[in-house]
């Protein structure tokens, strides 16, 4: 049973900074493919950003630039460091695995499992 626990959101001003955490049991976590997803009010829910298995990442446009997304193996965690945020980055904010064995360079197409969300906030 793969289980994925978020944290780290939170309110903040635009222009401010936060970094999410997600962490994962029960899958092998080394050989997965991470993501990052938002779902904003009335709106799809969005990929922020991916890595691969072997540290190979992928980035909306719209973050490029202020969000890196990290993955410590050891630790079975995945981060999203958020910089410069923005108003329009208001969003909960999801951690999800895709289970496919892609190899080390496969960032993701096919997250199924996800976390229960975590709320960001920027605003003044």
């Amino acid at each position: 049973q793969v289980q994925l626990v978020e944290s780290g959101g939170g309110l903040v001003q635009p222009g401010g900074s936060l970094r999410l955490s997600c962490a994962a049991s029960g899958s092998i976590f080394s050989r997965n493919a991470m993501g990052w997803y938002r779902q904003a009010p009335g709106k799809q829910r969005e990929l922020v950003a991916s890595i691969s298995s072997g540290g190979i990442t992928n980035y909306a446009n719209s973050v490029k630039g202020r969000f890196t997304i990290s993955r410590d193996n050891g630790k079975n965690t995945v981060s999203l460091q958020m910089n410069s945020l923005k108003p329009e980055d208001t969003a909960v904010y999801y951690c999800a695995l895709d289970p496919r064995s892609g190899g080390i360079y496969y960032t993701g197409s096919s997250f199924t499992y996800w976390g229960q969300g975590t709320q960001v906030t920027v605003s003044s």
